[in-house]
């Protein structure tokens, strides 16, 4: 069954733990059945509770996932087997277009701030007892979220995007619990879900975003939380319209006790406007990164939602780092002031490479999806021949194996490092790449 991988330990925690490292080695590969309880418990010589505790806190942990009778088997995509590593080595002379990483020239100078954040720091020290949000921060954040529709609530500072949707979820949710996120979608959230102990549940999406029937049959069979990306969609770069706006409020409607969590990490790089989703369900929250319009190391993102949500991941966070550096959020409160991201400029920036290549791509006879943000998503026949062709050709890209679940093939390109002279050369080698083969299972 294990082939010749074997389990070790007396105790609970060291027989999870043989398990994990034979996971993370590759030893014991996805989809593996492990032994039955009680037989792994006679191997070892103990007693079968002892390996039933070890194996609840794997499907805990996100390892392994049990069937009822059909026994217990290591997931399709283990918790301690990070999507991250589903990727390419880049060798030298080839051009990465797989990093997912903002055009650093469109980055505004940090240092201004920062030296503004520092004297004001040495003036007027931030003490234990202190508020844990920078009272303008929160005026501030407040303010943008009002602008943009979404409803009022407290405002809370997280360590980013991932870091405010985990003690989201974590604050209502339980091992064992569904969620329901979107497929393809950002790889990072579909290691963290199992990483909780939850389970998956793949929602299917097109340009406008989540697709209503999809959300509403994943409410329908238990699902108890469900996470969208308002606005440049990783991978996709979908967007939600007003239209599907509406049509996905309705569902909500009908699952007021749905955990509902919003990512609007495109805030600031994108130039279509925010149509929120919040207010429907009882449990809310929306969360907004710095990380794509200031830089992937300004660990920060503001988080509103209702007042029970909030209250919960405030005071988890006071048990954990205790708060946001105020010296970090001060920062961000003058960059804010000082405009330096002009989103239309950095929209326009990323919509002109995007649609050129998109278009480029159309006129070669191959279908792109890319409404917003930085990538383009490329539906393929041939993940792995269209990863390696283009590598030889000289362009890395991200397979889609990174992001996706039930989701037919692809790849992502990032355009952010090309230049508009370039993507023609780019365009060249996908549809080479892609050899006229292509699934349409996108939208």
């Amino acid at each position: 069954m294990l082939g010749e991988y074997r389990i070790m330990g007396r105790r609970a925690a060291e027989i999870a733990a043989s398990v994990e490292r034979g996971v993370a080695d590759g030893l014991l590969e996805p989809g593996q059945l492990l032994p039955p309880m009680r037989e792994l418990a006679g191997d070892l010589g103990v007693n079968p509770n002892t390996v039933a505790a070890a194996y609840r806190t794997l499907r805990e942990r996100g390892v392994i996932e049990t069937a009822g009778r059909r026994g217990s088997r290591v997931r399709s995509r283990p918790a301690s087997s990070a999507r991250d590593a589903i990727g390419v080595e880049v060798p030298e002379g080839v051009r990465d277009v797989s990093t997912g990483n903002p055009d650093t020239a469109l980055l505004p100078s940090l240092a201004g701030a920062f030296a503004a954040a520092a004297e004001r720091a040495d003036e007027r020290p931030v003490l234990y007892g202190d508020p844990a949000v920078e009272p303008e921060l929160a005026r501030a954040a407040r303010a943008l979220f009002d602008a943009d529709g979404v409803p009022d609530g407290p405002v809370a500072v997280t360590s980013g995007s991932l870091d405010a949707i985990e003690r989201v979820l974590a604050a209502h949710l339980k091992p064992g619990d569904a969620v329901a996120v979107e497929d393809p979608g950002w790889g990072s959230l579909l290691d963290l879900v199992p990483a909780l102990g939850l389970r998956a549940v793949p929602v299917g999406v097109d340009d406008e975003g989540p697709l209503p029937e999809e959300v509403d049959r994943a409410l329908l069979n238990g699902a108890r939380a469900l996470v969208v990306t308002d606005r440049a969609q990783n991978p996709t770069g979908a967007a939600i319209s007003a239209a599907r706006a509406r049509a996905l409020r309705s569902v909500l409607a009908e699952h007021p006790q749905v955990v509902l969590l919003e990512d609007d990490h495109g805030h600031h790089i994108v130039d279509v406007p925010l149509h929120p989703l919040a207010g429907v369900t009882e449990r809310w929250a929306v969360v907004r990164s710095t990380a794509k319009a200031y830089g992937p190391d300004l660990r920060l993102a503001v988080l509103t939602g209702d007042a029970v949500t909030l209250d919960r991941v405030r005071g988890r966070q006071r048990l954990g780092p205790g708060w946001i550096s105020r010296i970090l959020q001060y920062a961000v409160v003058r960059l804010w002031a000082e405009k330096a991201v002009h989103a239309r400029v950095v929209a326009d920036s990323y919509g002109r490479r995007r649609e050129a290549l998109i278009a480029a791509l159309a006129e070669r006879g191959v279908e792109a999806h890319g409404r917003t943000g930085m990538n383009v998503w490329v539906p393929v026949a041939d993940e792995t021949g269209a990863v390696s062709r283009l590598l030889y050709a000289g362009w890395a890209v991200a397979p889609g194996a990174r992001f996706r679940m039930n989701a037919g093939p692809g790849v992502r390109i990032t355009v952010s490092p090309l230049a508009l002279d370039e993507i023609d050369t780019v365009a060249d080698a996908v549809a080479a790449a892609v050899g006229g083969g292509q699934v349409r299972r996108f939208g």
